[in-house]
């Protein structure tokens, strides 16, 4: 009973949104046969909704009598902007796609008919494909249950990896955040542990190693791949309405990037070296690097102490600057970058024939 109810309000919302629809086009929104939807109409109309069904080839069923409801503080760009919210694929890894869709539909069926095509237009102008380039988006396993845990305050059980051994946490889920793909949960922690931070096993970005410190109450943030169980309990807990989860993210994030940026190199760089060093090298870095750029010398040229997180890295990174940018120190890393340029010198100066 519960679940035809719910079908004969979608049939009403849908019926709201549109014009007119056929009983296939129906038949296939709700997932039911043809013969249903006469019989969900008959209802319907029974209950005093007024569902009028034109018969014929190019007839359907259709809303008369102006039975619905209006949203007449929307204009178009916010009814727009409203549809562009939505993140398809984050919202249906976490379990939540059905409800999206019915809330869309809800909004969507209010809308003023001037506007009942502000779900399409932003379709086809904004499209987010958050999952960075080259690998294969894998939602984690436990997801579904997290965000639950999250959107209802729940505690949650949780065992992860760290390192090589399994750590259980009685957590107080405030967040989900979706960076590059990988989803991290922002959680305050609850009992009595050591450490604060970040503590979610190897791997990149906030959550992937430990920072000690703190103790239980502490906010923290997991990688949610490294999650090998988790299940919300009973009880829920209160939120710190000061917590700010951009806020915090954000912090977490920059505290990460400068965390791993162990060495230090000593860049000569031209004109063109300043204006293309972030787009080589960490943003945090250099921005850091540039913060206080020296007077040029004579050729121009200005000297900065770039943070790196080795020297192998370094190395990859700054070859993309070639001739833009000299290493002064260390001196193993000059030497490596004056070995590749008697290669590419060699390389390049043969001829053929």
């Amino acid at each position: 009973m519960r679940m035809r109810a719910a079908r004969l309000i979608k049939m009403v919302l849908l019926l709201q949104s549109r014009p007119t629809m056929t009983a296939s086009e129906l038949a296939r929104e709700l997932e039911v046969s043809e013969r249903t939807v006469t019989r969900d109409a008959q209802a319907l109309s029974e209950a005093g909704v007024p569902v009028y069904a034109e018969r014929g080839r190019a007839g359907g069923y259709r809303l008369v009598g102006g039975y619905r409801t209006r949203l007449t503080g929307l204009g178009r760009g916010e009814a727009e902007a409203l549809f562009l919210s939505g993140v398809p694929g984050a919202l249906r890894e976490m379990g939540l796609e059905d409800i999206a869709s019915a809330a869309r539909l809800k909004v969507s069926a209010a809308l003023l008919p001037s506007l009942r095509d502000a779900p399409r237009t932003a379709a086809q102008r904004f499209h987010l494909d958050a999952p960075a380039w080259f690998r294969e988006p894998a939602a984690p396993a436990l997801l579904p249950v997290i965000a639950d845990a999250v959107w209802d305050d729940r505690r949650l059980s949780a065992r992860y990896r760290r390192g090589e051994r399994e750590v259980t946490r009685e957590l107080e889920p405030y967040g989900l955040v979706l960076k590059a793909g990988v989803w991290y949960l922002c959680a305050r922690v609850g009992g009595t542990e050591a450490g604060a931070g970040t503590e979610a096993g190897a791997g990149a970005g906030p959550g992937a190693g430990a920072e000690p410190g703190a103790g239980a109450g502490a906010f923290r943030t997991y990688r949610i791949d490294r999650f090998v169980g988790a299940e919300a309990m009973k009880d829920r807990f209160v939120r710190d309405e000061d917590f700010d989860l951009p806020a915090f993210w954000g912090a977490q994030a920059e505290r990460f990037a400068r965390s791993i940026l162990r060495a230090e190199v000593v860049l000569r760089l031209s004109e063109a070296g300043v204006r293309d060093l972030p787009y080589a090298v960490d943003p945090v870095a250099a921005r850091d690097a540039l913060a206080d750029v020296p007077e040029p010398d004579g050729a121009g040229w200005v000297t900065v102490t770039l943070r790196v997180e080795s020297e192998d890295v370094a190395h990859t990174q700054l070859a993309a600057l070639g001739p833009e940018a000299e290493v002064l120190s260390p001196v193993t890393l000059r030497e490596r970058f004056a070995a590749a340029a008697v290669r590419l010198t060699e390389l390049y100066g043969r001829r053929e024939g």
